[in-house]
């Protein structure tokens, strides 16, 4: 079944065939409560009748054109999503690494034309960008580096909540720091308030732009539209995608005040990016997020969550961390057991970092859903728990 892909994923070797709101079924009927979301994309759940139908009529109109034109729905979320984050431009894209790409080329750009050697970019350890050389440089993990040099210069690391640490990095030669406002694949690990926020100020100080991945968080995810929003900081640059178009895929960059006007023709571009099908599923998205409560429900839900499972005291449970719908649960042991285990009792859930079992449920998932969900999940850690070839517990 597996051997004409590439082998690039450990896959679980379900074969999933259709879904409802936050359930998922394989072809043989199997049905599965899905805490994974298509990696935080599928934000409307599965099978959205709203969000159905807006695809199928623009299928209907036009698919694609290329950007010398342009289209209503592209115009109208453009409109829409720089009116609901309070950024003044966008540029639209088709994926989480495109996007930070995007971001980088603008920092790089707008360094430059103040002094050439202006173009050093500090990220953070633990930290994930993406899967392409720059955005895989961007990212402070050495296990995705391994094999795929020489890497894009001019990238260096800073260590997570270090603000001495930071301030010694951002030199003159920096044109703009960029971090997760939670550290999804490191862990689903927040940044402080009082980190970003003293981040943000020796940027502004310095003239350095400073850029946030809201790939994972953004779009509603923690309860808020940006993740920024929830922490108190005003990003110039952010780069969106994931759940913005609830599965189909779209990538955004967005810039407010001096990072507005940065891109002028010729400098960046993109065959598919702000395609009419895409950004009719967007406006859905957009739509939903915009329904009164929603936003509230998320978090509400969220909190719930985690309450649960922190209820269970349970002896392999380190923490539970997150915000929203974006959830990280610290083990003591490998996390895939977890995960495994959980699959058996028709859970999906995800991994992160090397001790957490990450959780991205739809945002439209219902309460009991969670508890059902939660039920499983706790099934899966006495499971473990009482395995006789437990492995040793994770430093």
């Amino acid at each position: 079944m597996k051997e004409r892909f590439m082998n690039t994923y450990a896959r679980t070797g379900l074969v999933l065939d259709h879904g409802v709101g936050a359930r998922l079924f394989t072809v043989d009927g199997t049905e599965y409560i899905d805490f994974t979301a298509g990696i935080g994309v599928n934000s409307l759940g599965h099978g959205h009748p709203r969000l159905v139908a807006a695809i199928a009529a623009q299928a209907a109109k036009i698919m694609h054109v290329s950007n010398y034109f342009l289209t209503e729905p592209s115009i109208e979320l453009a409109e829409k999503l720089t009116e609901a984050t309070g950024f003044d431009t966008v540029f639209f894209c088709n994926s989480g690494a495109e996007a930070n790409e995007g971001m980088f080329k603008l920092a790089r750009k707008y360094g430059s034309s103040k002094n050439p050697d202006k173009n050093v970019i500090v990220t953070l350890k633990q930290s994930f960008h993406g899967r392409t050389i720059t955005t895989v440089t961007a990212t402070g993990q050495d296990k995705f580096h391994k094999f795929f040099g020489p890497f894009t210069p001019g990238f260096v690391y800073a260590e997570p909540e270090d603000i001495a640490g930071l301030d010694a990095l951002l030199g003159p030669n920096v044109c703009a720091f960029a971090f997760e406002p939670i550290q999804g694949e490191g862990g689903v690990r927040p940044l402080s308030r009082a980190y970003l926020q003293a981040a943000e100020k020796m940027c502004r100080e310095r003239d350095i732009l400073f850029c946030a991945d809201e790939v994972q968080t953004g779009v509603g995810r923690t309860g808020a539209v940006l993740a920024c929003e929830r922490l108190g900081v005003r990003p110039d640059v952010t780069a969106i995608a994931k759940g913005l178009a609830g599965g189909v895929p779209i990538g955004a960059v967005l810039a407010r005040g001096k990072a507005a006007d940065v891109f002028q023709p010729g400098d960046h571009g993109t065959t598919f990016g702000g395609g009419a099908l895409a950004a009719s599923a967007a406006l859905v998205v957009l739509s939903e997020l915009e329904s009164p409560g929603f936003l509230d429900e998320v978090d509400r839900k969220g909190r719930h969550l985690m309450e649960l499972v922190e209820g269970f005291r349970h002896p392999l449970v380190k923490d539970v961390r997150g915000m929203g719908l974006m959830i990280g649960i610290g083990v003591k042991v490998d996390p895939h057991k977890i995960v495994d285990a959980a699959r058996a009792h028709r859970l999906l859930a995800l991994t992160a970092g090397d001790d957490t079992v990450r959780l991205l449920p739809p945002l439209v998932i219902t309460m009991e859903e969670i508890e059902l969900g939660v039920a499983a999940l706790k099934q899966a850690l006495d499971d473990v728990s009482s395995a006789p070839n437990l492995v040793p517990e994770l430093k």
